[in-house]
């Protein structure tokens, strides 16, 4: 067997490192350059708080592989279990959490609920008109331009040929093998594993697999440094956009949420941040520190996720191709994700099953009465 993963994000990095290390023969192809995508975009959250309930299993598995980070890759991409707080400003909000909360044990999944005192105490300085929060002390965050790049370069270690800034031109089956013509030369493989993320459609609509997926991007930003230190990531339980932020070790704090995400300009490939948005999400990333609405901010950016319509990601074996494996459409949430996704796919390719069941992700969800 010889596996070509298309797509040079988190999840098809680690999709061809883990494919190496069961001794699969393997070449990660990427159009730009390696972790350029969403990963890039990303916030860097390490979080399993309020995630579709059928999504735990495969988060709690990416949870231990980013534990293993470290040793895996042979260099820190600043994973730091530092806790997830999520802070809670109305009445409805606490309902979602405790339901929530309720929902996720039989899941393996506890969270702390924190009152108004303990908040102040455990964590002062941060969210004083918040009502009651919730606590997971397991989860926390890592560098997004880091991660995918690690898991490229351990992966290349491995034997995987890497081949980026490859635009991709046709990808075809022959019944036998995938071949893949790019601008750097046509590849072949008896697999394909596609993790082109927002671009991830496209190539299940050339083997008659269409998904509705739309591209958006988030609007993010990060301040100049602050003196003290916030130590969990920091979000908000809300019905509608909610804020969240974390402090990075230099002391600066990245921002995000807050405000709908931006359309992306399909010449160009991404999202242009909105510079009329930033009023209205500031007001609420200061709900969760205001003793940060001094500070100046140094960088905003945006890029490009795939949004599928069920808010759901497209995970497992092609419905009409045999050889042909999907792991795209994270819909803004796939970073904790990534790992996990990397290892359960590869152990899909290599065994023919997963011990993480990825039954809610099948493409043919889209395509039962087809």
């Amino acid at each position: 067997m010889d596996v070509i993963v298309l797509g040079g994000g988190l999840m098809g990095s680690s999709a061809a490192f883990f494919l190496a290390r069961r001794g699969i023969k393997t070449r990660l192809i990427e159009h730009s350059h390696i972790g350029a995508g969403a990963t890039v975009a990303s916030f860097g959250n390490i979080r399993r708080t309020g995630r579709y309930l059928p999504q735990l299993p495969l988060a709690h598995r990416s949870l231990g592989l980013w534990n293993q980070s470290q040793k895996l890759l042979g260099r820190d991409i600043e994973f730091r279990a530092t806790g997830h707080l999520r802070l809670i400003f109305d009445e409805d909000s606490l309902h979602d959490m405790r339901r929530f909360a309720n929902d996720a044990k039989p899941w393996g999944f506890e969270i702390e609920e924190i009152g108004k005192a303990e908040i102040a105490n455990r964590f002062p300085g941060l969210g004083p008109s918040a009502i009651a929060a919730s606590f997971s002390p397991n989860d926390g965050s890592a560098n997004p331009r880091l991660s995918a790049p690690a898991f490229a370069d351990a992966a290349a270690r491995n034997g995987v040929g890497i081949v980026s800034q490859a635009n991709v031109c046709s990808v075809t089956h022959n019944g036998k093998c995938f071949s893949v013509v790019t601008a750097k030369g046509t590849f072949e493989s008896s697999v394909l594993l596609n993790c082109t993320g927002a671009w991830g459609t496209k190539i299940a609509e050339t083997f008659n697999e269409p998904v509705t997926l739309t591209i958006r991007g988030p609007q993010m930003g990060v301040t100049e440094p602050f003196p003290h230190k916030i130590h969990p990531v920091v979000g908000m339980w809300s019905r509608e956009s909610g804020a969240y932020l974390r402090q990075v070790e230099r002391g600066n704090i990245v921002f995000g949420g807050g405000v709908p995400q931006l359309d992306v300009d399909p010449a160009i490939g991404y999202a242009k941040i909105d510079p009329a948005r930033l009023p209205q999400q500031l007001s609420k990333v200061v709900k969760l520190v205001p003793a940060i609405k001094n500070l100046t901010i140094i960088r905003q950016w945006s890029g490009c996720e795939g949004y599928v319509a069920d808010g759901l990601p497209i995970m497992g074996p092609s419905s009409t191709t045999d050889g042909l494996f999907h792991a795209f459409g994270f819909c803004g949430h796939g970073f904790q994700l990534g790992p996990g996704v990397g290892d359960a796919m590869s152990e899909l390719i290599a065994t023919g099953k997963c011990e993480t069941p990825l039954a809610p992700f099948a493409i043919s969800r889209f395509h039962k009465d087809s």
